[in-house]
């Protein structure tokens, strides 16, 4: 049976109400996990936690929370609770957020990224197995660190969000699955293999681990309506600096050119105007419904397990276009999911 995922948001376009509606349309329409960022807005263990007692099936992640803002302890403190309150459902999708961000905006220095990643993902699984932990790595040295309570699971699926070629073979060496974004077809094809890399390193099955993507999807019947608002959408991305590299190495150079540009004259429009119809063809899925699960099941066939749909809002109702997007693909994709 198909899987599917949905990404939803914790920014001010939605009240409580209207997130606990689009979280439960999911769990209705049988899609495996819901899963959530955390940037602007509210955090997403609190709204994965109003989820968790809202539903009863479908799966719960982070996508991501951001290695930078929690410490390991409290990660696998947040990951254990919420995983007893959503009975096994939980997933914790981890990542390195972005170094203005983390900077400017935690007053943390942005230092040695991977090697943070690496040593949370190691401290939380062992915290989660029930050691007492004492560590001494390159950013945390820990002393006798334990979590106090008994997890509900132990082994609590860790996936970790990936760009570039290094972070995605990190994935490979220690994640139960990767999240990848903006993917196109031609980069999936060359992530994957880089999965494949990090796990043969290490000795691990490849098959082992789990590929998601979130695929920017909008249903409607005229594409060519909704196309400014995600050339807005991609240039936003672009000026972070993991993204600008990205777009760049997956092909976009020449559009990645004149957005720089545009940019660097202070040309917001000029730089959104630069992302040409293929590129937002590559990066994205629009149009009518059954063009979209085609263009879903054709990254499936490229290797996608788990494709994530992560509508956009192409009015200013927003609650329509997600719910809009989220019920195009329930006559199709028919699965039952419970808790592992």
């Amino acid at each position: 049976m198909a899987r599917l995922g949905v990404r939803l948001e914790t920014g001010p376009q939605f009240t409580r109400p209207e997130m606990l509606e689009l979280a439960t349309l999911a769990e209705e329409r049988g899609y495996e996990s819901i899963w959530l960022p955390e940037g602007a807005g509210g955090d997403a263990l609190t709204q994965l936690t109003a989820f968790a007692t809202a539903t009863t099936c479908v799966r719960l992640a982070t996508g991501i929370l951001p290695v930078f803002s929690r410490t390991p302890n409290l990660l696998a403190m947040s990951a254990g609770s919420l995983d007893a309150i959503s009975q096994g459902r939980f997933i914790l999708g981890l990542g390195v957020g972005h170094q203005r961000m983390v900077e400017d905006g935690q007053g943390v220095p942005f230092r040695l990224p991977m090697t943070r990643l690496r040593e949370s993902v190691e401290i939380v699984r062992r915290l989660l197995e029930g050691e007492r932990v004492t560590y001494e790595g390159r950013i945390f040295k820990l002393k006798g660190s334990s979590l106090g309570f008994t997890p509900l699971r132990p082994g609590i699926p860790i996936y970790l969000a990936a760009l570039g070629p290094q972070m995605i073979e990190l994935a490979g060496e220690i994640a139960d699955g990767v999240l990848l974004t903006w993917a196109s077809p031609s980069y999936l094809k060359r992530a994957i293999e880089h999965l494949h890399r990090g796990a043969e390193r290490v000795g691990r099955n490849p098959e082992d681990i789990d590929v998601a993507c979130y695929l920017r999807t909008a249903v409607v019947d005229d594409p060519d309506r909704i196309r400014p608002a995600l050339q807005r959408q991609i240039a936003r991305y672009f000026n972070m600096p993991f993204y600008s590299n990205y777009f760049k190495q997956s092909g976009f150079e020449r559009e990645a050119a004149k957005m720089s540009q545009a940019l660097a004259r202070g040309d917001a429009d000029g730089a959104a105007s630069a992302i040409s119809e293929a590129m937002q063809n590559e990066l994205a899925i629009i149009g009518p419904a059954e063009h979209c699960r085609q263009e879903v099941e054709a990254r499936r066939a490229l290797g996608l397990q788990l494709p994530v749909i992560a509508p956009f809002a192409v009015t200013d109702d927003a609650v329509r276009a997600f719910r809009s997007t989220i019920e195009a693909f329930s006559s199709k994709y028919s699965f039952h999911v419970g808790t592992t």
